[in-house]
């Protein structure tokens, strides 16, 4: 075996070529179909979230949706950028908790912008469970859970000039009560027990057939309108026959069919008595702001739902109220 001779530098059997970049597949021009895709984005993504409102902090398990408009020469999103921007604002309400879910959606939408150069619109849509103390009777409260919607929609506009429109919602599950069975049931009983034709009995409650119902109600809002989640599920559950509650005892259990059936409401009373009660209970909210009332009744005799929505400005409402 020849020894190697002093001084002289061993060369590697095998030298490992430099790497070239790897190929962004994003950005590359599609094949086929160049069209600008208005929403390419992450959905079901459930993160905490801590909120502090006037009163206390709330922690939230939010699900998110966010996504950006792609242009007709790019292939791809950078979908992991929506993924770390929820990750970042989600870590910072830890120390610095978000003003409120509407907020935090707002950040968000901004950010996609600003880490998603090409795009000229951002939206977040967010759904959390939350919890209000509620109950028949004072000594009966318990936590019953509700659902909080909240959304951001950023568009780039001139100089890079970003505007936000934002929402602020909520659902609550209650119960109606048909007014149109109770009337049918009332003259057939009259035939039976005509005692009931009596004037004293007008407004006796009287049997019918009723519904789990759910009621969302949306304020679409510019960044400087605020609106209270607990006020809205307050006034969602004063326009249903009667709200519901996890916990009931017996004697519980026929207030609620009797308050129910005290208030007997079709869907359609439900949204024009929800839309009828927001200028006096949101007097603050101005007129520009517009609201959406959605009301779903999952039918107990029927094989199928109903349904009422309609979409209104308080201006329009304020005006209706006065004529």
């Amino acid at each position: 075996m020849r020894a190697t001779p002093p001084g002289t530098r061993l060369r590697p059997a095998l030298v490992a070529p430099a790497m070239a970049p790897a190929k962004d597949v994003h950005a590359m021009t599609p094949a086929r179909g160049r069209l600008r895709l208005r929403s390419v984005g992450v959905s079901g993504i459930r993160k905490p979230l801590i909120v502090q409102r006037p009163d206390r902090a709330n922690s939230l398990t939010v699900d998110f949706h966010v996504a950006v408009d792609l242009p007709s020469v790019r292939k791809g999103s950078d979908l992991s950028r929506n993924a770390e921007i929820l990750a970042e604002v989600v870590d910072r309400t830890v120390t610095s908790p978000a003003g409120s879910l509407e907020a935090a959606c707002t950040v968000i939408a901004r950010e996609l912008l600003a880490r998603h150069p090409y795009a000229t619109e951002a939206s977040v849509d967010a759904a959390a469970e939350y919890f209000l103390r509620r109950g028949v009777s004072e000594d009966k409260r318990s936590l019953e859970n509700y659902t909080l919607l909240a959304s951001a929609r950023a568009t780039r506009g001139p100089g890079e000039a970003v505007e936000v429109r934002r929402t602020v919602g909520a659902e609550a599950i209650g119960m109606t009560a048909c007014p149109c069975a109770m009337e049918t049931c009332r003259e057939k009983l009259r035939a039976e027990y005509p005692l009931l034709s009596d004037p004293q009995f007008r407004d006796f409650p009287m049997i019918t057939h009723n519904q789990r119902n759910r009621t969302r109600l949306v304020f679409e809002l510019d960044e400087t309108t605020e609106v209270e989640a607990d006020a809205i599920i307050d006034v969602i559950e004063a326009a249903q026959s009667s709200p519901t509650y996890a916990i009931l005892k017996r004697g519980d259990e026929g207030q609620v069919v009797l308050d129910a059936h005290r208030r007997p409401k079709f869907v359609e009373d439900v949204v024009r008595d929800l839309l009828a009660s927001l200028p006096e209970r949101f007097p603050n909210v101005p007129d520009p702001v517009a609201v959406v009332a959605s009301t779903v009744s999952e039918e107990s005799i029927h094989k199928f739902n109903v349904e009422a929505s309609h979409r209104v400005t308080f201006g329009e409402l304020r005006r209706s109220k006065s004529a």
